[in-house]
């Protein structure tokens, strides 16, 4: 039986290690990361093994060569383009000679007992056997669920945390037979675990998952490179270290020298012919490659440092990479997370500071303070794009260099010459750091359409309409005066998608920017007359019938938002006859409100509207997205009960169709549906998400249940303006008051929890929800919902920005939804602690 060891990957994510040399190659306590791997399949008798090289195969070959040296024989099958996980190995299809063959990652830590794989492979006569692991985060994984005999039943590439419903992930290790790779074409990119799995499973082919007990990492970050390390130094994965062990936990290699007055408190390793001074300190998980030098004085901890490197006297080096050849001279010091490329020379006194990469074959001058990655790379950030956007405190978090280096990522991800749209509320920070992103756009050759200050429904409108390639929008983020947030569009207006947002992350934190040359310097245009477009496309679009007859009267709070930019242009022709409108200005000084502020306004409008006789009241918010209602008795309507009143207003109106709404809504929805023969589509509480599904032609309506509605005659994206003109002509053509609705509707008894969960146990939470719902009913459109039948439903959803866990419980009376809620808290609880 032979293997097959991928060892094609570019490990982009680990540059600058990976700047000039493979991710394989990539030393783990001053071996190949490859070499563990070829060590553990000799181990269990793999000695025939083929290798898929691709990028800088040559250094691949050259290093391991025919594997004489390590007593295995090593054929290579080159990629001339990059085929996929499942194409390298089609690829290498010849070499394998029909036989039932193992799959493993070349880049991968592992001690997996492959033997007792390869037996459960064969006694469960499967097609392919996937080795499984249970890790704390699953986001970068394939999840994978299999039933008491290991018999695969669903998995995912790479969730999003609503989509967690496990931690067992894939591990890329792989029993296959022979005839599995007819279903894998020739010369093309295919994956496994997006093409060939999928396929194989909806025919029904005996796949399993072996869930292993040993050791398995995936050294695809800094963090579990420098893991990795100190996995294996601490003994928690099976493999041999070279030289001896000259006190608990020190190792030293061949030629080592180390000074008797030198400092060691392992574990920690000393490179072959490496030279410890007297008086440096190395301290726990530190790692010196071969011929390094540690001068006097020098501290190290949790240090890696490759091969013939110098380390000055006085030098303080924490939790950091050092590549090969370099040079740190006297005094300098080098902070948590910093990387530093190979062939570098850092000068005396310089400070690198943490999370700061450093390329190759760059010098850092004497004293210098480096904040900020040099040339290249820069900080990767686990969550850059929230729930909103980027988001952050501004001029401390959101400056203007990062508003630059965030549009030059964007502009990159577009084709030289497209357009886009900038936007932004009525605030000065939201002025500022638009300017930074029209100028970063246009030296990448993007033509910019400036709105100005304007609604958010109005920029994603302009940016559908005028065929742009994208849109940014900057608003103050809501209920935080000091926070500003980020949001791109793209071609129709909407957010952007969770893969496109990925893509923009990938040029971020590499900060490979497109730059135009000098006469590819794109425009910046003020596009003319955008509110008029937009108000008479809107009411081209919605249903006024009825509004002149009906007389009504109307209040509205703008919230001194952009909102009261455009409904002047509105009312004034639908025939509205009395509008009273308060807080109609733009606010530069307060663009956003806290919680208090909104109840606060919310009150008056109600005293207002009851004062006035008014046929009821919105509220928008300062960007006029959503809007918050009020009926003709001053009475606020929750966000929950102004989803169902509206909904009840159009599909009595509409009487068929299908409604779009997350799965977070009270199923008090699909009652009221029912009851005038609408349908409802499910969605995960992504706005993207949301967004697409309201594109379908037999939606009638959508909404997020936070006072966000979709108006899918005219636009498929969240717009309070037209969701308010919408209402204007329901209540108009209805003769019942919004309280009359409210009152006709069944009372929902829904109730809602946040669950702090650390990060790391968020997989195992979500494992332990599926496996404590036992057989009932569970749904994962978005997080695990589990229906307790003639009781109620749960949902347990992991926030994908936050260490916490949401619930929603919804009962056929508050005590059973009380009850629900309680104990499914309990089961978060315990698995998170």
């Amino acid at each position: 039986m032979k293997a097959v060891v991928m060892a094609g990957g570019e490990g982009t994510r680990l540059r600058p290690m990976t700047a000039n040399q493979p991710k394989p190659l990539l030393p783990v306590v001053n071996k190949p990361i490859m070499e563990h791997v070829l060590r553990l399949l000799k181990r269990h008798g793999f000695t025939e093994t083929v290798v898929t090289v691709q990028f800088l195969a040559a250094l691949v070959r050259n290093y391991f060569g025919d594997g004489e040296e390590i007593g295995m024989a090593l054929s290579y099958a080159t990629e001339e383009m990059p085929l996929g996980t499942a194409g390298s190995v089609k690829n290498a299809q010849d070499a394998l000679r029909d036989n039932r063959f193992l799959v493993i990652s070349g880049d991968a830590l592992t001690d997996i007992d492959l033997t007792d794989m390869v037996r459960f492979h064969r006694e469960n006569g499967a097609l392919v056997t996937i080795g499984l692991k249970r890790v704390p985060n699953p986001l970068e994984f394939g999840i994978i669920i299999v039933d008491d005999d290991g018999r695969i039943q669903r998995f995912l590439e790479k969730p999003t945390w609503g989509q967690v419903f496990s931690d067992t992930v894939n591990t890329g290790i792989y029993v296959m037979e022979p005839e599995v790779l007819d279903h894998v074409a020739a010369g093309e990119s295919v994956d496994w675990s997006g093409d060939v799995f999928p396929k194989l499973l909806a025919e029904g082919a005996p796949l399993y998952g072996y869930v292993a007990d040993g050791y398995w990492e995936d050294v695809g970050t800094h963090e579990s490179y420098l893991k990795a390390q100190a996995d294996m130094l601490s003994g928690k994965i099976r493999v041999e270290l070279d030289g001896f062990e000259m006190s608990p936990g020190v190792w030293v290699g061949e030629g080592a020298e180390v000074d008797p007055e030198a400092i060691l408190k392992g574990p920690l390793y000393i490179g072959d012919y490496a030279k410890v001074e007297s008086g440096a300190e190395l301290r726990e998980f530190t790692v010196l490659g071969s011929n390094v030098v540690v001068k006097e004085g020098a501290f190290l901890h949790r240090a890696i440092i490759h091969d013939n490197v110098f380390v000055g006297p006085q030098t303080n080096l924490r939790g950091c990479v050092v590549g090969k050849n370099t040079d740190i001279m006297a005094a300098a010091r080098i902070e948590e997370g910093a990387i530093v490329g190979d062939e570098c020379v850092i000068e005396a006194e310089a400070y690198i500071s943490s999370e700061v990469k450093v390329y190759p074959f760059k010098t850092i001058e004497a004293g210098a303070v480096v904040n900020t990655s040099v040339i290249w790379e820069s900080r990767g950030q686990r969550t850059l794009f929230g729930p909103r956007g980027v988001s952050g405190l501004v001029n401390v978090e959101i400056t203007p260099e990062l508003a630059v280096r965030l549009a030059s990522a964007y502009a990159t991800t577009l084709k030289k010459g497209a357009g886009v749209t900038a936007s932004r509320d009525a605030s000065r920070a939201a002025r500022t750091l638009k300017r930074a992103v029209q100028s970063a756009l246009t030296a990448s050759a993007i033509n910019v359409q400036d709105l100005e200050a304007c609604p958010v429904p109005v920029a994603r409108y302009e940016t559908a309409r005028e065929d742009c390639s994208g849109g940014i929008v900057i608003r103050t983020t809501p209920g935080d005066p000091q926070g500003v947030d980020i949001l791109f569009l793209d071609e129709n207006g909407a957010d952007l998608s969770q893969s496109a947002q990925r893509k923009l992350e990938r040029v971020f934190s590499r900060q490979e920017y497109r730059r135009a040359f000098p006469g590819e310097i794109a425009e910046l245009t003020y596009p003319p007359r955008i509110f008029e477009t937009y108000a008479r496309d809107l009411l081209r679009c919605i249903d006024m019938r009825g509004v002149r007859e009906a007389e009504l009267k109307i209040v509205i709070d703008c919230a001194g938002g952009t909102a009261s930019l455009v409904l002047p242009q509105l009312l004034g022709r639908v025939g509205v006859r009395e509008v009273l409108t308060v807080n109609n200005r733009l606010d530069e000084v307060s663009p956003t409100e806290t919680l208090a502020e909104r109840m606060r306004d919310l009150q008056r409008l109600g005293d207002l509207v009851s004062s006035s006789r008014a046929a009821f009241g919105v509220r928008f918010d300062t960007v006029g997205e959503r809007i918050s209602l009020v009926n003709e008795n001053g009475e606020l309507i929750s966000d929950d009960r102004g989803l169902l009143v509206v909904l009840d207003l159009v599909a009595a109106e509409r009487r068929g169709g299908r409604v779009a709404l997350p799965v977070t809504t009270t199923r008090v929805a699909e009652q009221v549906c029912r009851f005038h023969g609408v349908q409802v589509e499910w969605t995960s509480t992504s706005q993207d998400v949301l967004t697409k599904a309201t594109t379908a032609e037999d939606i009638i309506f959508a909404g997020d249940g936070r006072g966000g509605f979709v108006t899918p005659e005219f636009s498929p994206t969240i717009d309070g303006i037209a969701a308010f003109m919408r209402l204007v002509g329901l209540v108009a053509r209805t003769r019942l008051t919004l309280s009359q609705i409210d009152q006709r509707i069944p009372e929902a008894h829904l109730l809602k929890r946040s669950v702090p969960t650390p990060w790391a146990a968020k997989g195992s939470v979500m494992r332990h929800v599926v496996e404590a719902a036992g057989d009932r009913t569970i749904d994962t459109t978005d997080g695990v919902r589990v229906i307790e039948d003639d009781v109620g439903w749960v949902l347990v959803l992991p926030d994908p920005a936050e260490a916490v866990t949401h619930l929603w419980a919804e009962g056929t009376d508050p005590d059973s939804a009380q009850s629900l809620l309680e104990s499914w808290a309990g089961v978060v609880e315990a698995a998170g602690s």
